[in-house]
């Protein structure tokens, strides 16, 4: 889509992240375990694609030119199930399912499970090695198909990652778009403390890709660079999205803590406050 959105258009985004932020806390308060801030940090992108950008019919979940999104950070899988509820694609009470044995939401995306799930993640950098292989194939196909990976920061100190990168950059797979939730945090830290990713932006530049540095939490920003990645041709795109952890909750906020830590009931109804639901517009995405 590379039409720009209207001021209502993006108040409705704004609405729709806000509940799917609240169905992330409900569900994870619920669970007991799972991963607050990094789901958090990743909901304005992943609403963005799956209200607005994506190319899917849920109807037809293994369409052979449908768009595919590779959650490469599994663990931030609360913000895909969430954002699913919200979107009508699942049952919104199965959400108080998440990470009971048999559920189809277990704590990282399952490709068995789930029809919208197109790889199975959770061992960082492996993800973004088969977004690029289905980014490959749809080239062999003659496909029109975009691929997006999400990758954390904290994946980009992973070997393969870069390995696949290279790839999508060699290739010059430009139906391939990642983007990199850059939260700046990690389970035990600051990525920059831990093994320093930076300079980012000039590494991805260097592997070939077009970079687009963005607000995470603008959808009129995250917008812009989806429809650049679309529209670009001869090399993929790399989108760093700077967002915040834990974001829209001030208690989780740059909060390494939260990493991997579900609230409980009374933290769940405080972060529930901060975060009362937007009034409907009478237009949307």
């Amino acid at each position: 889509m590379t039409e720009s959105a209207s001021p209502t258009e993006i108040r409705a985004l704004e609405r729709l992240a806000r509940e799917v932020r609240r169905a992330i806390l409900e569900m994870l308060t619920t669970s007991g375990s799972g991963h607050s801030g990094g789901s958090l940090s990743v909901t304005d992108l992943v609403t963005a694609l799956i209200f607005r950008d994506l190319r899917y019919d849920p109807e037809q979940p293994a369409a052979p030119d449908r768009d595919r999104l590779v959650l490469s950070k599994g663990h931030a899988a609360p913000a895909l199930y969430a954002a699913w509820a919200v979107r009508g694609w699942i049952p919104k009470a199965e959400l108080a399912t998440l990470r009971r044995l048999g559920s189809r939401l277990q704590g990282h995306v399952d490709r068995e499970k789930l029809p919208y799930v197109e790889a199975s993640t959770g061992c960082l950098g492996q993800g973004i090695g088969m977004a690029v292989g289905m980014a490959l194939d749809g080239r062999l196909r003659g496909s029109p198909h975009q691929v997006y990976a999400i990758l954390g920061d904290g994946e980009c100190q992973a070997g393969p990652t870069w390995e696949a990168l290279m790839a999508g950059g060699h290739y010059r797979l430009d139906r391939l778009t990642v983007i990199i939730d850059r939260n700046g945090l990690e389970t035990d830290g600051a990525t920059e403390s831990i093994l320093g990713i930076e300079p980012l932006a000039e590494k991805l530049a260097a592997f070939r890709y077009q970079v687009l540095e963005i607000d995470g939490h603008n959808f009129r920003e995250i917008l812009e660079a989806f429809a650049r990645a679309r529209a670009t041709r001869d090399r993929p795109t790399a989108i760093v999205a700077r967002t915040v952890k834990g974001k829209g909750v001030s208690f989780m906020e740059n909060q390494h803590g939260w990493h991997g830590k579900a609230p409980s009931r009374e933290e769940a109804d405080r972060a529930l406050a901060e975060l009362p639901p937007l009034p409907a517009e009478e237009a949307g995405p």
